[in-house]
């Protein structure tokens, strides 16, 4: 396996509090030049898309891994809002067990009242996830793929914007008001 010492170790710091140090194209862009081709094509499967990340296995424990933990989190995250909504009419493949992180880290973001707060949550969950699976050797092509995905939800985190959401927000429920029947003071619907 080869080892990526020169790459991993000129990589910025990342932290989930902090802005990403570098676009995800430029990374991938360095990626390429600095890996070996075999391992860079497995940079196409680091994604937070479960059904880009699945598939045929890849051997890498971490990129095979996180597709495992972010489709549980999701199949979580539909078997709890359709609890929660009383929706029995929903059919959803069976709730993997393992890991069982990601079913409390659904639990947690959807006690959360505030969707931004539930969504950060989620997102803290995630890059947990990705810091335990890369556990491995530090110079390896994992961290690399870590690096990949934690970049990504640096980028994900950076769309979330809080006014512009509240905005948007206020128009939504403003419109469902208009659109909702109104009574008179009779009771009745106009």
């Amino acid at each position: 396996m080869a080892s990526y010492y020169y790459l991993v170790a000129q990589l910025p710091y990342l932290a989930y509090g902090l802005p990403s140090p570098m676009e995800t194209r430029k990374f991938r862009e360095l990626c390429a030049e600095l890996m070996d081709p075999g391992d860079a094509a497995f940079l196409s499967r680091c994604s937070l898309d479960p059904a880009i990340a699945g598939g045929d296995p890849t051997h890498s424990p971490l990129i095979d891994g996180w597709a495992a933990w972010e489709r549980s989190l999701r199949i979580h995250l539909a078997k709890y809002r359709a609890a929660r909504l009383k929706r029995e009419d929903v059919v959803l493949p069976d709730a993997p067990f393992e890991p069982l992180d990601a079913a409390q880290a659904a639990r947690s973001a959807l006690a959360l009242d505030s969707p931004l707060e539930a969504e950060q949550q989620l997102d803290r969950s995630r890059w947990a996830a990705i810091e335990a699976l890369a556990s491995g050797p530090y110079f390896s092509r994992d961290t690399v793929y870590a690096y990949l995905l934690k970049l990504l939800i640096l980028d994900r985190k950076a769309l979330f914007r809080v006014e512009e959401g509240f905005a948007e927000y206020k128009a939504i429920y403003a419109s469902v008001m208009e659109a909702a029947p109104t009574s008179n003071s009779s009771g009745e619907p106009k």
